[in-house]
């Protein structure tokens, strides 16, 4: 496990966030400190799973990566990483849910490996879903959501962008929380990620092959 991966996965914010400092001054490749902060989320998911961590301790590895991911952010888009734009991405907190931490993360891990992001918030009306597919075109939506009552609230939305009849042409992912694949089935949805970098590879998959 990286340095970084280490001091992220302990919780250590300020030795974390001193060390990618450090790093990109010495011009350290940016996607390499993001895959070393990956690195450290799975290993607090883990923690997580076995109850050695709990939702707070979650939920502060989430601003960890934040700031981390705040520091990296100029050096991506100063480096001209991606220009053109590999595909649309809707993403949005189902209604009924408030979370943002996971949701904000994905939305930014998408923007820098290259996606034209539409962030619709926290507490989306299913109509807005509905709406902003139309409007953009996008295939591939993101549903967020870290409440289990958030998960009727994704059946939801995906049956009414089918009543719609957008749903033919249309990946659905969701995220958040306790999703599983019993969850995935329960939605209707095409897949879920564990964390944000999952959400890019899924992407990925659908929109650049």
């Amino acid at each position: 496990m990286s340095n970084l991966a280490e001091l992220l996965s302990d919780l250590k914010e300020q030795e974390a966030l001193d060390l990618v400092r450090k790093q990109l001054d010495e011009g350290v490749d940016p996607m390499k400190i993001l895959a070393s902060a990956r690195e450290g989320m799975q290993v607090v998911g883990e923690r997580f799973g076995n109850q050695q961590y709990f939702i707070p301790d979650l939920i502060y590895s989430g601003e960890i990566l934040k700031g981390i991911a705040q520091l990296v952010e100029p050096y991506i888009k100063d480096s001209g990483v991606e220009t053109q734009k590999l595909g649309k991405v809707i993403i949005g907190t189902v209604a009924g849910d408030i979370h943002d931490i996971g949701k904000d993360l994905v939305v930014f891990m998408l923007d820098i490996s290259g996606f034209e992001v539409y962030d619709l918030g926290i507490d989306v009306p299913i109509q807005n879903f509905v709406d902003k597919i139309k409007e953009t075109g996008a295939t591939v939506v993101g549903l967020s959501g870290f409440l289990t009552l958030a998960f009727d609230a994704m059946k939801e939305t995906v049956e009414a962008i089918k009543a719609a009849g957008l749903r033919d042409n249309l990946k659905i992912m969701i995220g958040g929380g306790q999703i599983d694949d019993e969850v995935k089935k329960y939605t209707g949805a095409d897949a879920y990620g564990r964390d944000a970098m999952a959400a890019v590879d899924l992407a990925k998959k659908w929109l650049v092959g």
